[in-house]
């Protein structure tokens, strides 16, 4: 179910425990051939797919497009929230949800900085309703839920998610190959060790002089069809522990 499609009166009749996807995403610099728009094309492909397999049993609201951005904005083309402020938006998502009477709100990410500050508004409205039994609030990144496409495709050589790499590419190729420019001669960009298993503060400058982290060069279309449908699969497979929620227990 499509949220926008939808009249007033009939996102009131839902029953209450109807899960609502808010799907999250950037528009931002993705190096010098891929377009601004990825994160949301890819993110917005990916909803399509999940939207038409779960059919009547999930609520989809319009894609954000404007995200957590500011660590890209040594780069043109970046439009970006501050992480404050972002993080304010999506509490007031959650709250709008809420005061509807949903109980089954959910974050779905395209864009890696958003992960924090999609995190951390999920855990203050639950501190918020701290009284609540039945509020379910949850937050994935596509990319992380234990999808390995090399264990598919030997020759798929990134192990994890770069920027305007390998797996970004590819399925950019696999779903506006228009939009790609030229890639196949770009040097690869090893994303490194920043103090792991720490954590280190980075802006995308300081890891990177083009724009992009990983191989862009080892993309194809071949690998984009395949990540969109193992991704998509895994998206699926996580609504469908949502939908069938008890309404109690700790796990799903």
């Amino acid at each position: 179910m499509q949220f926008a499609e939808l009249s007033a009166p009939r996102i009131r009749a839902l029953a209450p425990d109807t899960p609502i996807v808010f799907p999250i995403a950037a528009i931002e610099q993705h190096g010098p051939h891929l377009p601004v728009w990825t994160d949301s094309l890819i993110t917005s492909k990916l909803m399509e797919s999940v939207s038409e397999r779960l059919k009547d049993q999930v609520l989809f609201a319009p894609l954000m497009w404007l995200g957590n951005s500011h660590h890209h904005l040594d780069f043109s083309g970046t439009l970006s929230s501050s992480p404050r402020n972002y993080l304010d938006l999506l509490c007031d998502l959650m709250e709008n949800a809420i005061s509807q009477g949903f109980r089954r709100i959910v974050f779905i990410n395209g864009h890696g900085g958003n992960d924090v500050p999609a995190k951390q508004a999920t855990f203050e409205i639950r501190q918020k309703y701290a009284s609540r039994s039945d509020l379910l609030l949850l937050m994935t990144t596509y990319w992380g839920l234990g999808v390995e496409p090399w264990r598919e495709d030997a020759s798929i050589v990134q192990r994890e998610m770069g920027h305007a790499c390998e797996w970004e590419t590819s399925m950019v190729l696999s779903i506006r190959p228009d939009l790609v420019g030229d890639y196949k001669e770009l040097i690869p960009v090893d994303p490194g060790n920043p103090f792991r298993p720490g954590v280190r503060a980075w802006k995308t400058a300081d890891r990177t002089a083009p724009g992009y982290i990983g191989v862009p060069d080892a993309a194809s279309r071949s690998k984009g069809d395949l990540l969109l449908r193992l991704f998509s699969d895994a998206l699926v497979s996580w609504l469908e522990r949502v939908v069938h929620w008890d309404g109690q227990s700790w796990d799903g």
